[in-house]
């Protein structure tokens, strides 16, 4: 009887060790707020991009917005066309959201000019953990 009391305590300390153990690795997994990490690590990112614009950065970080640490993605686009551009951006994740708008924000200053870079940080509202797929589409703006 004593030795089945000892096998179930010596479970018991095992299980425990065990979750410990897999609680600490996904933590280990998720990346530090600040830390720039790639965006969708296994390569499961669909492209769509317009032959007028080369992406030249896709990364992505975890910062403070609106209260509590949110993914934010950077996107830097270069003009590689003839004519001043200014770009949609779409990002489609696998879990249904989608965040968005337009490089450059505002066209006061201008727009993308021939051979130039330009760039935009897009939070998203409620993701404190990498999207598993993006889908990142890049159109131009009809003039």
């Amino acid at each position: 009887m004593k030795h089945f009391e000892g096998l179930k305590v010596l479970a018991v300390a095992v299980a425990i060790v065990v979750l410990g153990l897999s609680i600490a690795g996904c933590a280990a997994n998720k990346p530090k707020p600040g830390e720039v990490f790639a965006c969708v690590p296994d390569g499961k990112l669909e492209k769509n991009i317009a032959p007028e614009a080369a992406l030249e950065d896709f990364s992505c970080v975890f910062k403070k917005w609106k209260g509590s640490e949110t993914l934010h993605f950077k996107v830097v686009v270069r003009n590689v066309s003839q004519e001043p551009q200014r770009y949609r951006v779409n990002i489609f994740m696998d879990n249904g959201k989608a965040v968005g708008g337009l490089i450059p924000r505002k066209t006061k200053k201008g727009l993308v000019q021939p051979g130039q870079t330009a760039s935009f940080v897009y939070p998203v509202k409620g993701m404190d953990v990498p999207p598993k797929a993006v889908t990142l589409v890049i159109r131009t703006m009809a003039k």
